[in-house]
């Protein structure tokens, strides 16, 4: 199940700028070097408001996970889509898709890697991947 179409503001232009690029981005902290997560408007060690975009390795851990489950549509199964909580490498914790497995094999652990899918119309969102 694709997401749907995500578009920038000025909010958000470097991140997708990045993520355009193929670059997961995080929030760096110029006061004490801390990474953040990307919607992060000070750091969550000092509380400085001095951020920078720093790019992310873009793998991490499944710390956990739902299944959404949709209704079936014109004689199709019904849809399942994994979501998940991921720790990256570098600390911060993302919200995103699991893309390519399915449901039943997802497990606490499973170590993951960033890609990127586009909605048409919309950004390229990041996207986790079995690593």
């Amino acid at each position: 199940m694709p997401a749907g179409a995500v578009q920038r503001d000025a909010d958000t232009a470097e991140f997708f700028a990045g993520t355009e690029r193929g670059e997961l981005l995080l929030r760096c902290c110029g006061s004490c070097g801390q990474l953040s997560r990307p919607q992060a408007r000070s750091c969550d060690r000092c509380r400085s408001a001095d951020l920078s975009w720093a790019p992310a390795a873009g793998q991490g851990t499944v710390i956990s996970w739902a299944v959404v489950h949709g209704r079936a549509a014109g004689g199709e199964p019904p849809t399942r889509t994994v979501v998940a909580i991921v720790e990256l490498d570098e600390g911060p914790w993302l919200h995103s898709r699991l893309a390519g497995v399915s449901p039943g094999s997802v497990s606490g652990g499973l170590r993951v890697t960033v890609g990127f899918e586009r909605a048409e119309g919309g950004e390229a969102i990041p996207v986790f991947r079995p690593a």
